[in-house]
């Protein structure tokens, strides 16, 4: 019974765990009185990625930086900004590194393109395999 009871509330935990919506890390006294720039405020930040955790958003990352770079693009926004001057002013100082969809340009070619590379190496690598033993296998059927 105990072992029945524990595996139900180790379900029940994994389930919540899963399913639970993902913590945001604003805190409320970033948050702008104005719910319109704060809207701006919350969208421009889903795009700049926290250079400390490297794979969040600065929304959704705890990081000290994190919470600085919000700061910087609310104080942006209340100086009257628009969100491309503020996405502009984020990555005259961070580069283009802090998008989280960075730009197709020279310099991240290869970071676009590189896996379509790959897969098109490997698909005429695997087409030349078959053909060389297909034509392999017929001659020595004959």
């Amino acid at each position: 019974m105990k072992t029945a009871l524990s595996a139900c509330a180790l379900l029940i935990l994994a389930f919540g765990i899963c399913f639970s919506p993902p913590a945001r890390a604003v805190q409320p006294n970033e948050v702008l009185a104005n719910p319109v720039l704060e809207a701006r405020a919350r969208e421009i930040s889903k795009g700049l990625r926290c250079i400390v955790c490297q794979n969040q958003s600065i929304d959704d990352s705890n990081a000290e930086l994190a919470r600085d770079l919000r700061v910087l693009v609310r104080e942006r926004l209340v100086a009257g900004d628009s969100d491309a001057d503020v996405i502009g002013y984020v990555v005259s100082r961070y580069g283009d590194y802090v998008l989280l969809d960075p730009p197709v340009q020279a310099t991240t070619l290869i970071l676009w393109f590189g896996p379509l590379v790959f897969v098109f190496l490997g698909l005429i690598g695997i087409i030349l395999y078959f053909r060389r033993h297909s034509s392999g296998g017929n001659e020595a059927a004959s």
